[in-house]
């Protein structure tokens, strides 16, 4: 009778329940908190142009003599709704990113209203990157932008790491590469 753990069967190396076990929120790696904080920034300046758009509309419509609601309603339910999300979704996001680097792979769990499982063999990766943007910088934080071989979803992204994190994970898995090259 075949094991269930062995894959060798089918030219796989043999699975190894203790390492390749599938994950768990409790054996993952947390982001760096302060990624909360860049993404509330970033959605708040996208809510802001998004009520600086709506207050235009309302102004336009306020010299309209068929005008429905009374002025200011419009952008000021955007701005309520908006700092709802902007204070609520980074939150989650944060509670909801989890990765972990295993021997072989790079395990990302992610997603508020819709879970996603991604796992990367580390064999299948072509080049790394270590990335930060304006507000990253400004926080010490910085993305590892793994690319696959592959044409669809081939690059990966783990955001909100503290930039010695990102560079040490891309220093382990570039490791990795190198070594199984030869």
């Amino acid at each position: 009778m075949i094991s269930p753990f062995d894959n060798s069967v089918f030219g796989a190396p043999p699975v190894n329940p203790e390492v390749d076990r599938p994950s768990t929120f409790d054996d993952l790696n947390e982001l760096a908190p302060q990624i909360v904080k860049i993404w509330r920034l970033k959605t708040g300046a996208w809510l802001g142009v998004l009520a600086i758009i709506f207050l235009v509309v309302d102004i336009v419509i306020f010299f309209d003599s068929e005008k429905s609601l009374p002025f200011g309603v419009l952008p000021g339910l955007v701005v309520v709704i908006g700092l709802v999300f902007t204070l609520w979704i980074p939150r989650l996001r944060y509670r909801y990113w989890k990765y972990a680097l295993r021997p072989t792979e790079l395990v990302l769990i992610r997603g508020v209203f819709n879970r996603v499982h991604t796992i990367v063999p580390l064999r299948r990766i072509q080049h790394l990157d270590v990335s930060q943007d304006l507000f990253e910088r400004e926080y010490d934080l910085g993305k590892l932008i793994i690319h696959t071989a592959g044409t669809r979803s081939s690059d990966v992204v783990l955001p909100g790491l503290n930039i010695a994190e990102a560079e040490r994970l891309r220093d382990e898995m570039k490791k990795v590469i190198t070594d199984e090259a030869l």
